[in-house]
């Protein structure tokens, strides 16, 4: 059996799933590999953020994504930090979503990663560009000048695929970065975690105080700034639990129950559903592309799930591969767009792991190790009540991936990407395009199109036509939308905004002296020397 594709894709979880539609829905022929059948019950990647969710509705399944909630809609998203145990006392809010709302065109949502993929998994079978086989699982692959050939397996039969491209979406352990000859630089926290999945309708009667919360990590020193945390998974009924256990733990060697109990801070009745391991690490590919091989998702970069940034990180470098593949594939991308994958995306993964990730371990060991309410309980609550504080937005605020300096945004010169920002409703060069209302008008999100928008307000229509002229000439899909009155001007601080198919502004002005040279940077086309 043998297939010919545009793209191959190994892996069909969320981030290989949500690549697939990205490229289907923009008519990209597809053929994916994945060897599960149905996707594992395991409840991670809980978190999507507000800008996960505006990925759903360009792909069409926000309606669905919240209909398979596993939560009432009427429950708080937010979560709570605790001191030595869940019911000690001691605790904040922590990580609330909502302090960004404004700066997005929709809620956040949490469901389990099993449902989201169901989702996914539906909106791929509507995609007649898209070919997904289940039960298959990657063998060899081979890249040449003229495009990658990918094995695959089920039982006795193999398949042959060949396309242009071929990305690795096969989680931490990628077998295809493996054979791409691809490295990783890796931060070995030498921890063995689990997860447990429990049900216990006596914890949620426990927790029912906390009734705007989710998920609920617990501080106690001896962890030395790991955490032990919960989650919520079906309402009244399942929970997971992560913590640190002992090197040598197996499901049959160590009392995972009483570790909960002692987690909660008091007695109460639990069925054992799951235990699993996970190592405690963080890793990223050395690069993110090889030739004609990319990775995505776990596959480049995979860490703990402190702050929910992994499903999330993933589905951002499909929306940021997507549309680069597509352009190079529908000839109006230049040599040096599908470079710009790796520019972009890995800087702004190592930012979050050294920014965000290690500083919590770093300030929480920081915590743990100074204080304690047994030796000294003033200097404690002070100290606990200063971190309460700022508790609620840590992480969140300051949490604004931007890819400013990339080679395909027309900005300042002198920065990087990074995962560190400020969340502002101005439009600013490589930073995600905030929603702007103009009365009763749809926002600017609902404008944006698969090729470049530009918003504009303020003028006529003068000119456009010769800027429609140069980009038909250019292969480059460009939609121009007038905004009512001063909308982009006043809300925006310019009278033009050029976005990018993923969302992001990729040049702001008040006119475009050259359009044609504007137009070659976006696309990653070689510019003539000036």
């Amino acid at each position: 059996m043998s297939g010919e594709y545009d793209v191959l894709i190994s892996g069909c979880g969320p981030v290989g799933a949500g690549l697939a539609i990205e490229l289907g829905q923009r008519g990209i022929r597809v053929g994916v590999v994945e060897r599960n059948l149905e996707p594992p019950r395991i409840p991670k990647g809980q978190n999507l953020t507000q800008r996960t969710m505006e990925h759903m509705q360009v792909w069409r399944v926000e309606d669905a994504m919240r209909a398979a909630k596993t939560i009432p809609s009427n429950v708080g998203l937010g979560g709570l930090t605790a001191y030595g145990s869940l019911m000690s006392g001691y605790h904040y809010d922590w990580f609330k979503r909502a302090a960004v709302r404004p700066y997005y065109s929709a809620d956040n949502e949490r469901l389990p990663q099993y449902e989201t993929e169901r989702v996914l998994r539906a909106r791929l079978a509507a995609l007649e560009s898209v070919d997904v086989f289940y039960g298959w699982t990657t063998e060899t692959i081979a890249d040449d000048a003229d495009g990658v050939s990918l094995v695959a397996r089920k039982e006795d039969a193999t398949r042959e695929m060949r396309g242009q491209y071929l990305v690795g979406c096969d989680g931490s352990r990628s077998k295809i970065r493996r054979m791409a000859g691809i490295g990783e630089v890796l931060d070995d926290h030498d921890r063995l975690m689990a997860l447990v999945v429990f049900r216990s309708p006596d914890f949620f009667k426990l927790i029912e105080g906390f009734r705007d919360k989710q998920f609920y990590n617990v501080l106690h020193p001896d962890n030395d700034g790991y955490w032990m945390f919960f989650g919520m998974v079906e309402w009244k009924q399942s929970f997971f639990f992560h913590a640190p256990v002992p090197a040598d733990t197996d499901r049959e060697n160590f009392d995972f129950a009483g570790l909960i109990r002692r987690a909660v801070g008091t007695e109460f009745d639990l069925e054992l559903e799951y235990v699993g391991f996970w190592d405690l690490r963080i890793s990223v590919a050395e690069t993110y592309r090889r030739g004609r091989v990319f990775l995505a998702g776990d596959a480049a970069h995979s860490h703990p799930p402190y702050g929910g940034y992994g499903i999330n990180t993933g589905f951002e470098d499909a929306r940021n591969l997507g549309w680069k593949l597509a352009a190079v594939l529908q000839g109006w991308g230049g040599d040096g767009l599908l470079d710009s994958y790796d520019s972009e995306r890995r800087p702004v993964f190592q930012s979050t792991a050294k920014d965000f990730i290690e500083r919590f371990i770093v300030e929480d060991r920081a915590f743990v190790r100074g204080f304690d309410p047994q030796r000294d309980k003033a200097a404690f609550e002070k100290a606990w009540a200063e971190r309460a504080s700022a508790g609620a937005n840590i992480g969140i605020s300051t949490f604004a991936p931007h890819y400013e300096g990339s080679a395909i945004v027309d900005g300042p010169a002198g920065a990087s990407p990074s995962a560190i920002g400020i969340h502002d409703l101005t439009a600013r060069p490589g930073h995600h395009l905030p929603p702007l209302t103009a009365g009763n008008a749809p926002t600017t999100a609902d404008h944006l199109s698969d090729g470049f928008t530009l918003l504009k307000s303020g003028g006529s229509g003068d000119g456009d036509s010769d800027l429609y002229a140069i980009a038909e000439r250019l292969g480059m899909p460009l939609r121009i939308v007038e905004l009512p009155h001063d909308a982009a001007a006043d809300g925006y601080g310019h009278r033009l905004v050029l976005a990018r198919p993923d969302g992001y502004v990729a040049w702001v002005g008040d006119g475009i002296d050259d359009a044609e040279r504007l137009f070659a940077l976006v696309r990653g086309q070689s510019l003539p020397a000036q």
